[in-house]
């Protein structure tokens, strides 16, 4: 009895001890915590900080970006999507790319909700007079509470941070440069150009959720190619909701393009293998597949999706040759989430993001591309035929930040 005794208070004082030793470390890590907005950000106070030598650009050239610290030497080949680095090449890079002024004046037109929301929040922030510890933080939360998603949101946050000195920070011009640089780099997705002349037909998947308007984007998809003077043929693989097929049908019509359709509630493998067959046979250029509107959550539908392409191989190696998926702006970073879990099973090469006019939501396209590193192929900025673009990511990153300092808040 006196041995468990022993025991048992041995057991107590180790408990005692292992109880005062994680109070010790949490008071240390408190002490070690930022307790403002400037050490959060890492800004020095002036006071503290060291005075470097700025370099006077030459005329015509671009101010270089701050020397890294000599604590923070650059590391050649480092991923340049580090949102704790800045990004010296960045500026750059994205300044000199050209802007299509057509592209900028109907992305301007589609955005227009969108720079009445987090960019004229934006616009108020940095009118201020003095840009202060208060005011970082406000930047802070206005892109966190943006629908660009949090990873963007941070990214373009740690690149104010990295990449501006405290006289920067005072300059809300460069704070904005800052920001354009770095949406420009987001959109930027290393990914090959869209190549539809190699093989013929050029075989196109389209995926989505019910709503999204994805029969309507294949319908004007194949109006603005027919125009291009492509031979395309459209396979109705909703064969679950006839209204699918029957607007789709519409489309075929007023494109003046052929359509293979199956039976109600058949197998769309057969439909997509039938379009793919005709579309080898008869030399079509473009064969565009529509697929049933579906869940991401509903795994049955999803290895249905798996069997399409499987039986796309079957008709002609290598299809489909590119996977697209159509989103709904007006959804915000919900259409992020569906995104993510229709790649988690399925290769998806571009995003088709629609109904940009009608969300002041426009600003997720940055999340798409920063998080599923997938380019955005086509935007919907319209109704019209002409109103679904290409995608341009300088002409979008000038369009939604345009007269951003003089853009106010509904």
């Amino acid at each position: 009895m006196q041995f468990e005794l022993l025991e048992l208070a041995g057991a107590i004082i180790v408990i005692a001890l292992i109880v005062i030793f994680l109070r010790r470390a949490s008071a240390k890590s408190k002490q070690r915590a930022p307790v403002n907005v400037r050490e959060i950000l890492g800004v020095e106070p002036e006071a503290d900080r060291p005075k470097r030598p700025r370099r006077t650009p030459r005329p015509g050239q671009a101010e270089a970006a701050p020397e890294p610290a000599p604590d923070e030497p650059s590391v050649p080949g480092e991923r340049a999507d580090r949102p704790d680095r800045a990004e010296p090449t960045a500026d750059a890079a994205a300044a000199a790319a050209p802007v299509d002024a057509d592209a900028r004046e109907a992305y301007k037109a589609g955005l227009a909700k969108t720079r009445s929301g987090f960019v004229a929040r934006l616009g108020k922030l940095f009118g201020r007079k003095k840009i202060d510890a208060q005011t970082l933080e406000e930047l802070e939360e206005v892109l966190f509470t943006a629908d660009i998603g949090p990873r963007a949101a941070d990214r373009i946050f740690q690149s104010v941070k990295a990449g501006l000195s405290k006289d920067d920070l005072d300059d809300a011009a460069k704070i904005w440069e800052r920001i354009r640089a770095t949406s420009k780099q987001i959109l930027a997705v290393d990914a090959p150009p869209l190549d539809m002349t190699s093989r013929r037909p050029f075989v196109l998947l389209v995926l989505g959720v019910n709503g999204v308007g994805k029969t309507t984007t294949i319908g004007k998809l194949a109006q603005s190619w027919k125009q291009a003077g492509k031979k395309v043929l459209l396979a109705a693989g909703d064969t679950y909701r006839a209204a699918a097929t029957e607007q789709l049908e519409v489309w075929a019509e007023r494109a003046g393009v052929p359509i293979v359709r199956g039976k109600p509630n058949g197998d769309p493998s057969s439909v997509i293998f039938d379009a793919i067959k005709k579309g080898v046979d008869e030399a079509f250029d473009i064969v565009i597949c529509d697929t049933a509107g579906r869940l991401h959550s509903n795994a049955g539908l999803m290895d249905e999706l798996k069997k399409l392409r499987r039986v796309s191989d079957k008709a002609m190696p290598g299809a489909p040759h590119e996977t697209w998926m159509v989103l709904d702006a007006t959804t915000g970073q919900n259409a992020i989430s569906q995104a993510k879990t229709f790649k988690a099973d399925m290769e998806i090469t571009g995003i088709v993001l629609t109904k940009l006019d009608g969300s002041a939501k426009g600003g997720v396209v940055l999340g798409i591309c920063d998080e599923l590193k997938v380019p955005v192929r086509f935007v919907g900025v319209g109704e019209k035929i002409g109103d679904l673009r290409p995608f341009d990511a300088a002409a979008f990153v000038d369009a939604l930040y345009s007269d951003a300092s003089a853009t106010e808040p509904n």
